[in-house]
């Protein structure tokens, strides 16, 4: 397990949201990003929460923002040095960015964001 601090942590998801391709950021809108420490759930490393693009209609109008958490302790257990640290960041992140866009598990596979 690699030990990284709450704050430290989540400077590693600020970084790969700041670097995401712009056409990419461009088209993220209405979801919020929190860390969490993730005790709870210790299998699960990262979780989106709403409506993906692709099933989105009339009625998504004044909804509340889409959840992206990623879970600190379950990503860190998995984990010996902070280049595996930023790796793992980068999919899981990556990974939920992809269930916003309506991907399935099996096509976030093939691009390696699982």
């Amino acid at each position: 397990m690699y030990s990284m601090g709450p704050e430290e942590f989540e400077l590693e998801v600020a970084r790969v949201l700041e670097n995401l391709p712009r056409e990419l950021s461009e088209r993220i809108a209405n979801v919020a990003f929190g860390v969490e420490d993730g005790f709870a759930r210790p299998n699960l490393l990262g979780l989106y929460e709403g409506i993906p693009l692709t099933r989105r209609g009339m009625q998504y109008v004044f909804a509340l923002p889409d959840r992206i958490t990623i879970y600190r302790h379950p990503i860190l257990v998995r984990c010996s040095t902070y280049q595996d640290v930023s790796r793992l960041v980068e999919v899981v992140v990556k990974h939920e960015i992809g269930h916003y866009f309506g991907l399935s598990d099996a096509r976030l596979h093939e691009l390696g964001w699982a």
